[in-house]
Protein backbone atom coordinates (compact mmCIF):
# COMPACT_ATOMS: atom_id res chain seq x y z
CA UNK A 1 0.00 0.00 0.00
CA UNK A 2 1.22 3.50 -0.77
CA UNK A 3 2.05 5.79 2.10
CA UNK A 4 -0.51 8.15 0.58
CA UNK A 5 -3.46 6.58 2.37
CA UNK A 6 -6.35 8.47 0.82
CA UNK A 7 -9.77 9.10 2.28
CA UNK A 8 -11.35 6.48 0.02
CA UNK A 9 -9.19 3.64 1.37
CA UNK A 10 -9.84 4.70 4.96
CA UNK A 11 -13.58 4.98 4.36
CA UNK A 12 -13.69 1.56 2.69
CA UNK A 13 -12.26 -0.06 5.83
CA UNK A 14 -14.54 1.98 8.11
CA UNK A 15 -17.63 1.14 6.04
CA UNK A 16 -16.88 -2.58 6.30
CA UNK A 17 -16.57 -2.31 10.08
CA UNK A 18 -19.85 -0.36 10.30
CA UNK A 19 -21.56 -3.02 8.22
CA UNK A 20 -20.87 -5.58 10.96
CA UNK A 21 -23.06 -3.65 13.39
CA UNK A 22 -22.21 -2.74 16.94
CA UNK A 23 -21.70 0.59 18.65
CA UNK A 24 -20.48 3.85 17.14
CA UNK A 25 -17.22 4.18 19.08
CA UNK A 26 -16.06 7.33 20.87
CA UNK A 27 -12.84 5.92 22.37
CA UNK A 28 -10.19 3.87 20.58
CA UNK A 29 -7.98 1.35 22.41
CA UNK A 30 -4.76 -0.23 21.17
CA UNK A 31 -3.52 -2.98 23.49
CA UNK A 32 0.12 -4.10 23.73
CA UNK A 33 1.76 -7.47 24.39
CA UNK A 34 -0.16 -9.48 26.95
CA UNK A 35 -2.61 -6.64 27.66
CA UNK A 36 -5.46 -7.92 25.49
CA UNK A 37 -7.23 -9.11 28.66
CA UNK A 38 -9.20 -5.86 28.64
CA UNK A 39 -11.13 -7.24 25.67
CA UNK A 40 -12.72 -9.84 27.98
CA UNK A 41 -14.54 -7.06 29.84
CA UNK A 42 -16.27 -5.59 26.79
CA UNK A 43 -20.07 -5.73 26.66
CA UNK A 44 -22.25 -6.00 23.53
CA UNK A 45 -19.17 -7.17 21.68
CA UNK A 46 -18.82 -7.48 17.91
CA UNK A 47 -15.56 -9.16 16.84
CA UNK A 48 -13.99 -8.71 13.39
CA UNK A 49 -10.74 -10.50 12.38
CA UNK A 50 -8.15 -8.12 10.94
CA UNK A 51 -7.87 -10.41 7.93
CA UNK A 52 -11.48 -9.60 6.99
CA UNK A 53 -11.10 -5.80 7.03
CA UNK A 54 -10.15 -4.17 3.68
CA UNK A 55 -6.56 -2.85 3.63
CA UNK A 56 -5.82 -3.98 7.21
CA UNK A 57 -2.50 -5.72 7.81
CA UNK A 58 -2.36 -8.83 10.02
CA UNK A 59 -0.51 -9.13 13.34
CA UNK A 60 2.12 -11.89 13.42
CA UNK A 61 3.42 -11.57 17.01
CA UNK A 62 2.64 -13.83 19.96
CA UNK A 63 0.44 -11.95 22.42
CA UNK A 64 -1.18 -9.91 19.62
CA UNK A 65 -4.35 -11.73 18.72
CA UNK A 66 -5.43 -9.96 15.56
CA UNK A 67 -9.03 -8.87 15.95
CA UNK A 68 -10.94 -5.62 16.11
CA UNK A 69 -13.68 -5.43 18.72
CA UNK A 70 -16.62 -3.03 18.99
CA UNK A 71 -18.44 -2.83 22.30
CA UNK A 72 -18.94 -0.93 25.53
CA UNK A 73 -16.79 -0.42 28.62
CA UNK A 74 -18.70 1.13 31.53
CA UNK A 75 -21.39 2.14 28.98
CA UNK A 76 -18.80 4.02 26.86
CA UNK A 77 -18.78 2.87 23.22
CA UNK A 78 -15.27 1.79 22.22
CA UNK A 79 -13.33 0.19 19.39
CA UNK A 80 -10.50 -2.02 20.57
CA UNK A 81 -7.50 -3.46 18.74
CA UNK A 82 -6.55 -6.77 20.30
CA UNK A 83 -3.03 -6.84 18.94
CA UNK A 84 -1.22 -4.19 16.91
CA UNK A 85 1.17 -4.01 13.95
CA UNK A 86 4.89 -3.30 14.18
CA UNK A 87 7.39 -2.01 11.66
CA UNK A 88 9.70 -4.94 12.46
CA UNK A 89 7.05 -7.22 10.94
CA UNK A 90 7.81 -5.52 7.62
CA UNK A 91 5.03 -2.92 7.65
CA UNK A 92 5.69 0.74 6.92
CA UNK A 93 4.88 3.28 9.66
CA UNK A 94 1.85 4.56 7.75
CA UNK A 95 0.41 1.03 7.73
CA UNK A 96 1.11 0.30 11.40
CA UNK A 97 -0.91 3.44 12.16
CA UNK A 98 -3.62 2.86 9.53
CA UNK A 99 -6.15 1.58 12.13
CA UNK A 100 -5.94 4.96 13.89
CA UNK A 101 -7.12 6.62 10.66
CA UNK A 102 -10.00 4.15 10.52
CA UNK A 103 -10.90 4.80 14.18
CA UNK A 104 -11.09 8.52 13.45
CA UNK A 105 -13.37 7.79 10.49
CA UNK A 106 -15.61 5.71 12.78
CA UNK A 107 -16.08 8.70 15.08
CA UNK A 108 -13.42 8.16 17.75
CA UNK A 109 -12.38 11.33 19.63
CA UNK A 110 -9.73 9.98 22.01
CA UNK A 111 -7.22 7.13 21.91
CA UNK A 112 -5.68 4.99 24.63
CA UNK A 113 -2.44 3.29 23.59
CA UNK A 114 -0.80 0.70 25.82
CA UNK A 115 2.44 -1.21 25.41
CA UNK A 116 4.85 -3.50 27.19
CA UNK A 117 8.15 -1.66 27.66
CA UNK A 118 11.60 -2.16 29.10
CA UNK A 119 12.42 -0.01 32.10
CA UNK A 120 15.37 2.37 31.60
CA UNK A 121 14.74 4.49 34.69
CA UNK A 122 16.44 2.52 37.47
CA UNK A 123 13.78 3.58 40.00
CA UNK A 124 11.25 1.50 38.05
CA UNK A 125 10.49 -2.17 38.69
CA UNK A 126 8.92 -4.84 36.47
CA UNK A 127 5.16 -4.67 36.97
CA UNK A 128 5.07 -0.87 37.29
CA UNK A 129 2.65 1.08 35.12
CA UNK A 130 4.12 4.21 33.50
CA UNK A 131 2.06 7.13 32.27
CA UNK A 132 3.69 8.26 29.03
CA UNK A 133 4.38 11.99 29.25
CA UNK A 134 6.20 12.24 25.90
CA UNK A 135 8.11 10.10 23.44
CA UNK A 136 11.31 9.86 21.44
CA UNK A 137 10.79 8.60 17.90
CA UNK A 138 14.01 6.61 17.43
CA UNK A 139 12.70 4.49 14.55
CA UNK A 140 14.07 6.80 11.85
CA UNK A 141 10.64 6.69 10.21
CA UNK A 142 7.54 8.84 10.24
CA UNK A 143 4.05 7.82 9.04
CA UNK A 144 3.40 11.30 7.57
CA UNK A 145 6.23 11.20 5.01
CA UNK A 146 4.86 11.64 1.49
CA UNK A 147 2.02 13.76 0.11
CA UNK A 148 -0.26 15.25 2.76
CA UNK A 149 -4.04 15.04 2.41
CA UNK A 150 -5.47 18.19 4.09
CA UNK A 151 -8.67 16.23 4.75
CA UNK A 152 -6.71 14.02 7.16
CA UNK A 153 -4.68 16.72 8.92
CA UNK A 154 -2.26 19.60 8.51
CA UNK A 155 1.11 19.26 6.76
CA UNK A 156 3.12 20.08 9.91
CA UNK A 157 1.21 18.85 12.98
CA UNK A 158 2.16 20.17 16.41
CA UNK A 159 3.57 17.51 18.74
CA UNK A 160 4.17 19.71 21.80
CA UNK A 161 1.35 17.90 23.59
CA UNK A 162 1.47 14.47 21.99
CA UNK A 163 0.00 12.95 25.16
CA UNK A 164 -2.97 14.95 26.44
CA UNK A 165 -2.41 16.89 29.68
CA UNK A 166 -6.11 16.53 30.48
CA UNK A 167 -6.04 12.75 30.12
CA UNK A 168 -2.77 12.44 32.04
CA UNK A 169 -4.28 14.39 34.93
CA UNK A 170 -7.34 12.13 34.80
CA UNK A 171 -5.16 9.00 34.88
CA UNK A 172 -3.11 10.26 37.83
CA UNK A 173 -6.21 11.16 39.83
CA UNK A 174 -7.80 7.79 39.03
CA UNK A 175 -4.65 5.89 40.02
CA UNK A 176 -4.42 7.79 43.31
CA UNK A 177 -8.05 7.01 44.13
CA UNK A 178 -7.28 3.30 43.57
CA UNK A 179 -4.07 3.30 45.58
CA UNK A 180 -1.99 2.60 42.45
CA UNK A 181 1.46 4.14 42.12
CA UNK A 182 1.61 5.36 38.53
CA UNK A 183 5.11 6.12 37.31
CA UNK A 184 5.57 8.86 34.71
CA UNK A 185 8.14 9.13 31.97
CA UNK A 186 9.30 9.39 28.38
CA UNK A 187 8.86 6.40 26.06
CA UNK A 188 11.51 5.71 23.42
CA UNK A 189 10.16 3.91 20.36
CA UNK A 190 12.74 1.85 18.44
CA UNK A 191 12.41 -0.25 15.33
CA UNK A 192 13.26 -3.71 16.76
CA UNK A 193 12.93 -6.66 16.60
CA UNK A 194 16.16 -7.09 18.58
CA UNK A 195 16.16 -5.94 22.17
CA UNK A 196 18.56 -3.04 22.74
CA UNK A 197 22.20 -3.44 23.68
CA UNK A 198 23.39 -2.16 27.08
CA UNK A 199 25.21 0.68 25.27
CA UNK A 200 22.00 1.68 23.49
CA UNK A 201 20.20 1.79 26.84
CA UNK A 202 22.90 4.10 28.24
CA UNK A 203 22.42 6.31 25.17
CA UNK A 204 18.64 6.37 25.59
CA UNK A 205 18.90 7.22 29.29
CA UNK A 206 21.25 10.08 28.40
CA UNK A 207 18.68 11.33 25.89
CA UNK A 208 15.98 11.36 28.56
CA UNK A 209 14.10 8.09 28.02
CA UNK A 210 12.53 6.25 30.96
CA UNK A 211 11.21 3.23 29.05
CA UNK A 212 11.76 1.63 25.65
CA UNK A 213 9.66 -0.39 23.25
CA UNK A 214 9.00 -1.19 19.59
CA UNK A 215 5.59 0.37 18.97
CA UNK A 216 3.28 3.31 19.74
CA UNK A 217 5.11 6.31 18.23
CA UNK A 218 3.66 5.98 14.70
CA UNK A 219 0.16 5.49 16.10
CA UNK A 220 0.46 8.59 18.29
CA UNK A 221 1.84 10.74 15.45
CA UNK A 222 -1.11 9.79 13.25
CA UNK A 223 -3.57 10.27 16.13
CA UNK A 224 -2.33 13.82 16.70
CA UNK A 225 -2.35 14.49 12.93
CA UNK A 226 -5.99 13.35 13.00
CA UNK A 227 -6.88 15.59 15.95
CA UNK A 228 -7.36 12.78 18.51
CA UNK A 229 -6.53 13.21 22.19
CA UNK A 230 -4.05 10.54 23.32
CA UNK A 231 -3.43 8.76 26.62
CA UNK A 232 -0.48 6.36 26.76
CA UNK A 233 0.33 3.75 29.43
CA UNK A 234 3.35 1.43 29.45
CA UNK A 235 3.55 -1.78 31.43
CA UNK A 236 7.16 -2.03 32.57
CA UNK A 237 7.56 -5.71 31.76
CA UNK A 238 11.31 -6.04 32.38
CA UNK A 239 14.34 -3.90 33.09
CA UNK A 240 16.20 -2.94 29.92
CA UNK A 241 19.50 -4.50 28.82
CA UNK A 242 22.48 -4.04 31.12
CA UNK A 243 20.49 -3.02 34.22
CA UNK A 244 20.11 -6.57 35.55
CA UNK A 245 22.53 -9.41 34.89
CA UNK A 246 20.11 -11.52 32.86
CA UNK A 247 19.03 -11.93 29.23
CA UNK A 248 15.76 -10.47 27.94
CA UNK A 249 12.92 -12.59 26.54
CA UNK A 250 9.40 -12.17 25.20
CA UNK A 251 8.24 -14.84 27.68
CA UNK A 252 9.22 -12.52 30.54
CA UNK A 253 7.24 -9.70 28.92
CA UNK A 254 4.12 -11.88 28.76
CA UNK A 255 4.55 -13.17 32.34
CA UNK A 256 4.83 -9.64 33.77
CA UNK A 257 1.80 -8.45 31.81
CA UNK A 258 -0.18 -11.29 33.39
CA UNK A 259 0.99 -10.32 36.90
CA UNK A 260 -0.01 -6.66 36.42
CA UNK A 261 -3.36 -7.61 34.92
CA UNK A 262 -5.65 -6.59 37.82
CA UNK A 263 -3.92 -3.25 38.41
CA UNK A 264 -3.96 -2.45 34.70
CA UNK A 265 -7.62 -3.40 34.26
CA UNK A 266 -8.71 -1.43 37.34
CA UNK A 267 -7.01 1.73 36.14
CA UNK A 268 -8.13 1.56 32.50
CA UNK A 269 -11.73 0.58 33.29
CA UNK A 270 -12.01 3.62 35.57
CA UNK A 271 -10.38 6.06 33.13
CA UNK A 272 -12.29 5.17 29.95
CA UNK A 273 -15.69 6.63 30.94
CA UNK A 274 -14.13 10.11 31.28
CA UNK A 275 -11.92 10.04 28.18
Amino acid sequence: MSNNLNQGIIEEAAAFIRSKGGVQPEVGLILGSGLGVLADLLEDTVSIPYSDIPHFPVSTVEGHEGELLLGKIQDRPVVLMKGRFHMYEGYGPELTAFPVRVMKQLGVKSLLVTNAAGGINTSFEPGDLMLITDHLNMTGRNPLIGPNDPALGVRFPDMSEAYSRRLRKLALETAESQGITLQQGVYAGLLGPTYETPAEIVMLRTLGADAVGMSTVSEVIVARHSGLEVLGISCISNMAAGILDQPLSHDEVMETAEKVREKFLGLVMAVIPSM
